[in-house]
């Protein structure tokens, strides 16, 4: 009777991520019935059955789920062993899955890389925006050795390191009747038009819950897709914008923005990096994992 072995393993495992056979065939680039008869083996060798199937697609069954627990944590050691000896090897290069929320993008995680990769030449960083709540799942299912996310998003059984802090500022044209302000309540922006960002859909939510729960009304006149569309809508005073303090003043002088820090306590925001397992990090990943940490303000590191 066939052994378990990491082919199986992993084909199991997409199979539960896609929910079809068909589309795990076609990310694992076998046919079909070879992806099929894999799992059939499984089921025959155990005597048990490992998915449901219906018109709708394939779902793990109890048997299932507990076959997709450990077969996550032993395809993630197989790999993280073939990567970490292959950086061993004379030439080799290291390759580093980073998945990032757009603050930490539009903030400090650019330079970051590219000080980590002039340092360390043979290895490769990679990374892909996501939203926050993406940033986390996306970890958990192996698609990236680290993400970094707001701390509100630190659920599951992830391991979470504190990282960085930003600050929410008003962000207005040099015309705006607040220009000229050194600091400001959120309550009392909501006299003005808000530009929102659709990046920031979470923050969104928030202001207008706060706006609700101070009995006033928090007006969107127009939303974004980008910081750059932003910024030339607040520049021509087409409405005040919340945004990290951090991920604005580099671009303040070049738009005429004006940057106001709002007194709220619940402006600070909180970075964490999160990962399946620190120990179980290629040796690449946890040089940049490293790296990041030394780099940050050590104020900001402090759990």
């Amino acid at each position: 009777m066939q052994h378990l072995d990491h082919l199986s393993l992993h084909l199991f495992v997409i199979i539960c991520e896609e929910g079809t056979i068909a589309r795990a065939s076609e990310r694992a680039y076998m046919a079909p019935s070879a992806v099929s008869k894999r799992i059939s083996d499984i089921e025959a060798r155990f005597g048990i059955t490992l998915l449901k199937r219906s018109k709708r697609g394939v779902e793990p069954t109890p048997a299932g789920v507990a076959l997709l627990r450990h077969a996550r944590g032993l395809t993630r050691a197989i790999e993280s062993l073939q990567s970490e000896l292959s950086e061993y090897a004379d030439g080799a290069r290291g390759h580093v899955r980073v998945l990032a929320n757009v603050s930490s993008i539009m903030e400090f995680l650019p330079e970051e890389l590219s000080d980590f990769m002039l340092d360390n030449p043979l290895i490769q960083a990679d990374i892909e925006e996501r939203f926050s709540p993406d940033v986390v799942r996306g970890v958990a299912e192996g698609n990236a050795d680290l993400g970094i996310c707001r701390k509100s998003m630190a659920v599951g059984d992830l391991e979470f390191v504190p990282y960085r802090q930003d600050h929410l500022a008003v962000v207005v044209g040099a015309d705006h009747p607040l220009a000229g302000r050194g600091s400001i309540a959120f309550e009392e922006t909501l006299d003005y038009e808000h530009l929102g960002l659709s990046a920031f859909a979470t923050l969104n939510t928030f202001m207008r819950n706060s706006a609700e729960a101070a009995g006033k009304e928090l007006r969107f006149r127009s939303y974004v897709s980008s910081f750059d569309a932003a910024y030339r809508l607040v520049q021509f005073g087409l409405g005040l914008a919340v945004f990290p303090q951090e991920a604005v003043v580099r671009y303040a002088q070049l738009f005429d923005l004006r940057v106001i820090p709002l007194t709220d306590d619940w402006a600070l925001g909180e970075f964490v990096i999160c990962m399946r397992d620190r120990h179980a990090l290629s040796l690449s990943a946890r040089r940049l994992l490293d790296h990041l940490l030394l780099r940050a303000p050590a104020w900001q590191t402090r759990s």
